[in-house]
């Protein structure tokens, strides 16, 4: 139905005026973005200080089994005291922090069990396997139900609300294109490895069950999130891939990347699409208890505009810098530590890529409880250099000294750490095969003689779906878009019905 001739004027009149332009300029917004991203970071902190005061508590008392597994980082135990976490998986959803902490993933579907390690055809996916699980429609929490190398044939096209947890097995994902994370929401990678992704492409890919669409060539990230919103990637190994380790673009914001192991490679993570893309304004991405691994060169991360909170990562190792950016982002720096390379030229934890420092001088770069290791150093900026931002912190973050304790368990929970000297990768020989059992997706596991009953695991839904977009989700991000065009001068587009 079109709005009413009256209604069209009105909102014409009202973004044509000076007061909306300045106002929708000041707040240009995303779905999903936070509308006090400060507190979001007092929240980390919180919650790290509220784990750590627990586990020196329980310590002392000696009197709880439970402070045996406690380490002070509030992700692991919010679940990993817990002994039944299998019999409870979606708990998981839980235990998030940060942007991403809303994070959905599968929460409230049925349990999905992968059999198949196969990837033989991507615009028809046979029943069972990995890429057949992630573009149903349904919410689904994602099992393995052994150890497996699933090598991709092309990228793999993962729909909303959708959870892959690799835990209990050992799961690879390598090939070509790897995990793509196009606009949807509410998904959550866990303990799963990805390296020696490729690009790929030219080929028709399916992303539904009622949706295959030609896709061109990838750029051969490891997991690609482009538009998307409320995504949280815990406990990954990554390496060796083309492009990106993880690459964020296109306006995606509600994004935590935590406990992750990163290692062998150049561009590790590129956070902004490019210097001139208004929307990643609204990116707010943490980056929390990662390990910055051998043989890392830059980009970790590499960022434009948005707000990214880096905080308790140990940074092993870079070549050329740790944290860059351009297009003035900001930059909150806490309690990590920058262990910098004998190269006197690459001390410097910080690199304003291709930006004169006239214009860089006034970015928001703080650094607050960070240690500097072997000559690193920190060159803040803007807000970093006054007292200000530390006077209005309300909570005081713990000392980079417990990064030990705190990203210990950093990549795929058990899984071997990789040196400079002998790389490990179970069941990778370039082939893809899988190394535990190798099922065909007409067989599984449980269930009652139905065909779901084999694929999903036992149980009803622990609870409803989520709903349906609602009329009010439909109209916000049509009023933004009209919004950001009114703000960058483009002709205003009313030749279309509005919701």
């Amino acid at each position: 139905m079109l709005l009413p001739t009256t209604c069209i004027l009105l909102i014409c009149f009202l973004l044509s005026s000076p007061f909306f332009l300045t106002k929708a300029t000041l707040n240009l917004t995303l779905p999903h973005q936070h509308p006090d991203p400060e507190a979001v970071v007092q929240a980390v902190q919180r919650s790290v200080n509220a784990s750590l005061s627990r586990r020196q508590m329980l310590s002392l008392q000696g009197k709880d089994q439970r402070s045996k597994c406690l380490t002070g980082n509030p992700i692991d135990d919010c679940w990993r005291c817990d002994s039944d976490w299998q019999k409870n998986r979606q708990r998981l959803a839980d235990c998030a922090i940060g942007f991403g902490h809303n994070a959905l993933g599968g929460k409230g579907g049925q349990i999905y069990i992968v059999t198949d390690s196969s990837d033989r055809d991507p615009a028809n996916p046979v029943p069972g396997t990995l890429r057949h699980a992630v573009v149903q429609e349904e919410p689904l929490w994602i099992v393995f139900t052994a150890d497996m190398t699933i090598k991709l044939k092309h990228e793999l096209i993962v729909n909303s609300y959708k959870t892959i947890d690799g835990r209990g097995a050992n799961v690879h994902i390598v090939g070509n294109g790897c995990i793509t994370l196009q606009y949807v929401s509410n998904v959550i990678i866990h303990n799963i490895h990805v390296h020696h992704c490729k690009p790929s492409g030219n080929t028709n890919i399916r992303s539904s069950p009622t949706h295959v669409g030609w896709r061109g060539k990838s750029d051969g990230d490891g997991i690609s999130i482009s538009g998307a919103r409320l995504i949280w990637i815990d406990h990954c190994s990554l390496s060796y891939c083309t492009d990106g380790l993880i690459d964020a673009i296109m306006g995606s914001t509600g994004i935590t990347i935590s406990n992750n192991y990163f290692s062998h490679h150049n561009d590790v993570m590129l956070l902004g699409h490019n210097d001139r893309y208004a929307l990643d304004s609204g990116m707010q991405i943490t980056i929390a208890f990662n390990h910055f691994g051998e043989a890392l060169v830059q980009r970790m991360p590499r960022c434009r505009r948005g707000y990214i909170h880096i905080v308790n990562n140990d940074f092993t190792q870079w070549e050329m810098y740790a944290i860059g950016g351009s297009a003035n982002p900001t930059i909150n720096s806490q309690g990590n530590r920058y262990n910098a390379p004998p190269d006197q030229n690459a001390k410097e934890v910080t690199k304003r890529v291709e930006t004169d420092q006239s214009e860089w001088t006034g970015w928001n770069w703080r650094t607050e409880g960070d240690i500097m290791v072997n000559g690193a150093f920190f060159v803040p900026s803007g807000a970093g250099l006054s007292a200000q931002y530390a006077m209005a912190s309300s909570v005081e973050p713990k000392a980079a000294g417990l990064i030990d304790q705190l990203t210990m368990n950093a990549g795929v929970l058990g899984g071997p750490r990789e040196s400079s000297q002998s790389i490990s990768y179970p069941g990778y020989n370039g082939g893809g095969t899988g190394t535990g059992t190798t099922y065909t997706g007409n067989s599984g596991s449980g269930g009652d003689g139905d065909y779901f009953g084999m694929i999903f695991g036992g149980g009803a839904m622990a609870a409803a779906p989520p709903a349906a977009p609602s009329s009010t989700s439909i109209i916000l991000p049509l009023v933004i878009i009209l919004i950001w065009h009114a703000t960058t001068g483009l002709h205003l587009l009313l030749s279309f019905p509005l919701l």
